[in-house]
């Protein structure tokens, strides 16, 4: 993967944001500043940073390209809702030492940074169950992926072009889901308490949300 050929297709703003990116808690908040984006279009970490807004794949894929930048690979992993429910979440992880942490783009607050002391990635995603939920209050996280190391999509130019990012998001898509619930978990789970829905809303977009399908 070429960063060079990456930070010379930036202006000189974008050139400067992206080289004071220099930890996990620095790309994090960068992401933090910028709006989320609601469209479903799918944007490269170039357009990322000269459009200043990203939804999840766009601002994990300037994470994982930030972090490599720092020496880490660039690691994606989705994270699935039960079909209908929710959106998908895309995280991109780093390793401090043997444990794992992860940097996102959310709508939600409590899907963002997490702090690398996780044993393993199954650790770390399952951090994020509570937070993982939707309108109606329900917990909706169901599977992940394991890592995949965009290294090995170099071909795909997906740091400056948009059908990169898409073609991405193709491979995410394919790739095996890893249960972290039973059948049997789901039907005991229990609704977020109402405290914990409102805090687990500052700051949304409204227009950004997921709608969940009736139940039937």
């Amino acid at each position: 993967m070429s960063i060079d050929h990456f930070i010379n297709l930036l202006d000189a703003e974008g050139r400067r944001v992206f080289t004071d990116l220099n930890s996990p808690f620095e790309i994090q908040a960068y992401l933090d500043s910028i709006p989320y984006s609601i469209d479903y279009a799918n944007h490269c970490p170039l357009s990322v940073l000269r459009l200043g807004k990203a939804h999840c794949l766009d601002g994990a894929l300037l994470a994982a390209v930030a972090l490599h930048r720092l020496g880490n690979p660039p690691l994606l992993i989705d994270m699935y809702p039960e079909p209908g429910t929710d959106d998908d979440h895309v995280l991109a992880i780093f390793q401090v030492g043997r444990h794992y942490g992860a940097i996102a783009k959310s709508n939600y607050p409590g899907l963002r940074f997490r702090e690398a002391v996780y044993r393993s990635t199954r650790e770390l995603v399952m951090s994020y169950f509570n937070d993982f939920f939707n309108l109606r209050g329900e917990k909706t996280l169901r599977f992940y992926t394991a890592p995949l190391n965009l290294a090995r999509l170099d071909a795909l130019e997906w740091m400056w072009k948009d059908s990169g990012a898409d073609a991405v998001e193709q491979c995410l898509l394919r790739l095996r889901k890893i249960p972290v619930v039973t059948s049997e978990m789901v039907k005991i789970l229990s609704p977020l308490d109402k405290r914990s829905l409102q805090a687990g809303m500052l700051g949304v977009n409204p227009d950004g949300l997921y709608r969940p399908q009736a139940k039937r």
